[in-house]
């Protein structure tokens, strides 16, 4: 797998190294953007958005997988359409001794969609989706609240998601350096659900000739 990425770096980005030997060069950057848009699109579609054969498409996709920069597909849903229409985060404080036990009992909460171990004053953050507020007072009160390795708790509720990316790559710093222009209109060309109008000189300067 990586003698074919290294057969085939682009000039223009420096290339960065992934799992355990696959050189990520331009074209690959270019198939996750494509894929962060639509993760289902064929790889003949795929290819074509790229720039490149589907052989090689194909070929850099399945490389991608194998070396696990591309660990999973899944589908992104609207949590209030299903129900979760409240979202928080709790900020947890942990005994340090008791790191297990807290990983334990976080891994048997469904509401918990995620978690990470964080600096600053507290050690964690939980981020959970319910259907009401009352249902996160509960799990504060009386679910982290009576696990002993939580020491404190501090909640914050989302009132809107103003942004979230599938993911970020390090083309979209590039991307957003040096925006890509519009290819500009010549003249004579006139784009779908557009009117040019023509001169009423240059109208008649036509019919002249045309006699």
């Amino acid at each position: 797998m990586s003698e074919i990425s290294r057969n085939n770096v682009s000039g223009g980005g420096q290339p960065g190294r992934i799992g355990i030997g696959l050189e990520l060069d331009d074209i690959h950057l270019k198939i996750l953007e494509v894929l962060r848009e639509n993760g289902r699109i064929s790889v003949a579609a795929l290819a074509e958005r790229v720039g490149i054969s589907r052989a090689n498409a194909y070929t850099r996709f399945e490389a991608l997988r194998a070396d696990g920069a591309i660990k999973r597909f899944t589908a992104e849903i609207d949590h209030v359409r299903a129900g979760l229409g409240i979202t928080a985060l709790i900020f947890v404080t942990v005994r340090q001794q008791m790191w297990k036990q807290f990983r334990a009992e976080l891994a048997r909460m469904p509401e918990v969609e995620y978690c990470a171990i964080t600096t600053g004053q507290h050690d964690a953050m939980i981020q959970v989706r319910v259907s009401d507020v009352a249902e996160v007072h509960t799990m504060v009160t009386d679910r982290l609240a009576n696990i002993p390795a939580v020491k404190a708790t501090e909640t914050v509720f989302i009132l809107d998601e103003v942004l979230r990316r599938p993911y970020v790559l390090p083309s979209d710093r590039d991307q957003a350096r040096h925006p890509r222009r519009p290819a500009q209109e010549t003249q004579g060309d006139v784009p779908l659900g557009k009117m040019r109008f023509v001169g009423a000189a240059e109208g008649r300067a036509a019919l002249r000739k045309d006699g």
